[in-house]
């Protein structure tokens, strides 16, 4: 075992406790999405307190260099994400939210106060590595258009730019002290459709004097599913799901519109962009058949996420390294989307995740549900292995 990777699983094990109280810190005190002021000074305050400088972009977005020898060598860039969603809390802990009606339920305190923590690690370490590394606490993933794309737009990744970047996402699905890996594609790119079927309401018992809103938006929500189906390659994942119909009538009233509200997601820009396409012309050519029309809307969100190859194979090497090949697990794809896809577009990349189930304790809740919380031991494991694969990709 190299003397580094000792002295790493030293430094996380002597700061475990303190990232598990940064932790809940954060937990107790969340912010939503580009509101992450107090959240932004804090993270601010303890980079400080290592002896590092500290830069804002993005109004509440932090960043900050960790420069070891020969600092101009390479450059590997680490994220975390800083927002909570408008959750109310329903655990009863110490460090249940204050604030009503907002909650770290997505794990975010979780990769905030690990990056803090492997930034400890990387500080004491610093003369054991060549090169440098960036730290990246983004805000806003939770909300359109995603912190990451305006820390992009804002020069994050640039001066110094980095060869790659990484970063770990909590995943409730894997015990504590396992973490998991995916070479390729793994998560979707997410966006939003937007429909409002147009016709001429009326007396439900006089259909002949209408066009029928609500049987125009049936058959369109069924018709659309072949653009899945029937247009998709079925080596490309894709989703399109409606979640929310709007039809104001009533059981004799037949509404002058309705509105439908949905989602697509696939793993291939190419192919998502001739989906947009097909999707308007088919709502719109189906609207005017049946004697209606429609506007629609389809708003762009995060792209699909990329993991490099070559960084993400590095990486999960390392990863067995430190914590044993028993505990480093193949992941499958995912069609939730993350922000951190604006990153991978940019560069190479690679996001994994870090187990935090704990099914003795009860700690198997879901994230972005009220009774999320995580086995506060995977804290170690993630500060010192965020540290090695940092150093180890930096020697490569």
């Amino acid at each position: 075992m190299s003397q580094i990777l000792q002295k790493i699983q030293s430094l996380a094990k002597a700061y475990a406790n303190d990232t598990v109280e940064v932790r809940r810190h954060l937990h107790a005190n969340p912010e939503l999405s580009f509101e992450e002021h107090n959240t932004a000074a804090y993270v601010e305050q303890v980079l400080q307190s290592y002896g590092l400088e500290t830069t804002r972009l993005a109004n509440t977005g932090v960043v900050a260099i960790i420069e070891g020898r020969n600092p101009d060598k390479s450059t590997i860039a680490l994220r975390a994400d800083l927002d909570a969603l408008p959750i109310v809390e329903q655990n009863e802990v110490a460090y249940k939210s204050k604030n009503t009606g907002v909650m770290h339920a997505c794990g975010h305190d979780v990769h905030t106060s690990s990056l803090l923590g492997t930034a400890r690690i990387l500080q004491d370490v610093r003369e054991g590595f060549e090169g440098t590394v960036k730290l990246i606490f983004q805000p806003g993933e939770e909300k359109f258009p995603g912190g990451a794309s305006l820390m992009i737009k804002e020069g994050v990744l640039q001066q110094p730019a980095p060869s790659g970047i990484m970063g770990q996402h909590v995943f409730p699905m894997l015990p504590a002290g396992k973490v998991g890996f995916r070479s390729g594609m793994y998560m979707a790119s997410a966006d939003e459709i937007y429909i409002t079927v147009k016709g001429k309401g009326g007396h439900a018992a006089m259909p002949e004097q209408n066009v029928d809103t609500v049987l125009i938006a049936s058959h369109l929500i069924v018709a659309l599913q072949q653009i899945v189906s029937r247009h998709a390659s079925p080596k490309v994942p894709s989703v399109l799901s409606f979640g929310k119909v709007e039809a104001l009538g009533a059981t004799n009233v037949i509404p002058n519109e309705v509105k439908i509200e949905g989602t697509f997601r696939t793993m291939n820009e190419a192919w998502r962009k001739e989906a947009h396409k097909r999707i308007k012309k088919l709502a719109e050519g189906l609207c005017e058949s049946m004697g209606g029309s429609c506007d629609i809307d389809i708003k762009n969100g995060y792209p699909f996420l990329m993991n490099d190859p070559n960084l993400t194979n590095r990486a999960r090497a390392a990863a067995e390294a430190y914590l044993g090949a028993e505990n480093v697990v193949d992941l499958d794809l995912w069609m939730g989307a993350e922000d951190f896809a604006y990153y991978s577009q940019e560069v190479p990349a690679c996001f994994y995740r870090l187990g935090t189930r704990n099914e003795e304790r009860g700690i198997t809740s879901s994230v972005h549900t009220p009774t999320f919380d995580i086995e506060e031991t995977a804290l170690e494991t993630s500060i010192g292995l965020m540290a090695w694969l940092a150093v180890q990709e930096l020697e490569k």
